[in-house]
């Protein structure tokens, strides 16, 4: 029965403080844990991450970002194959096995493309962006914030969603109650066919002054079904 009454009110104690709270309130809180010296807007960083899939050899990633200079790299190696992209101030290169000026049969065949250079750009200056990232332009952050349980765990969770030229995903961001780390994140294409996928966050490491998760593991909301996991080994400044 003790034990009963204590989770009660915190339970309480939790609802009643997601109450109060405002979407944009939890984002600043946020924002305050993961970059609390305001590094992001000015980010120079090289990122080393290997992606690990069910079934599928390892790949290896370096991933170059430069906000103040509009610059973005990544080459990743899987197997005996490395593919590159760059964009500079817009100016795409692609560069496949160390070779360039590549034939348009080379291009469809490994799908290389200026589009998926900038689909790499976004999704990178995205993930690792965050939680920052939600306060760019076309970002709809709804003002109630909602507790939630999910896998055992007790969070608070903004709701965010987007003006139709930015994208029309429907994403959740679970952060810890007491440190306003966030955990999870999910995203739905449709909400109620329950599509889409979940992203647990676990670890941490700090570059040029930002929290980043380490880990970041891809589930299916569907069925749970593991997708493969992201990890941030070490960078370069």
């Amino acid at each position: 029965m003790k034990h009963l009454l204590l989770f009660l009110v915190v339970t309480g104690s939790l609802q009643s403080f997601s109450q109060q709270l405002t979407g944009k309130q939890l984002l600043e809180k946020a924002i305050q844990y993961h970059d609390p010296k305001g590094h992001w807007e000015t980010f120079k960083g090289t990122l080393l991450i290997t992606m690990k899939s069910p079934k599928k050899a390892s790949r290896e990633s370096e991933i170059t970002i430069d906000l103040p200079n509009q610059y973005f790299s990544v080459k990743a190696t899987r197997e005996k194959n490395t593919t590159e992209y760059s964009i500079d101030k817009g100016r795409v290169q692609i560069a496949f096995n160390g070779k360039n000026n590549l034939s348009e049969a080379v291009l469809k065949k490994n799908k290389l493309s200026k589009n998926r250079a900038t689909m790499y750009q976004n999704y990178y200056t995205y993930l690792y962006g965050l939680p920052m990232k939600l306060k760019d332009e076309g970002t709809i952050i709804n003002e109630k914030v909602e507790q939630k349980n999910f896998k055992g765990n007790d969070y608070l969770v903004l709701k965010a969603t987007y003006k139709k030229e930015v994208g029309k995903d429907t994403w959740y961001f679970y952060f810890n109650p007491k440190t306003y780390a966030m955990e999870i994140y999910q995203f739905f294409h449709d909400e109620t066919k329950n599509d889409g996928e979940y992203i647990l966050l676990t670890e941490e490491e700090t570059i040029n002054g930002i929290k980043m998760p380490k880990n970041r593991a891809w589930y299916m909301n569907k069925d749970d079904k593991l997708l493969g996991t992201d990890i941030l080994k070490r960078s370069f400044k």
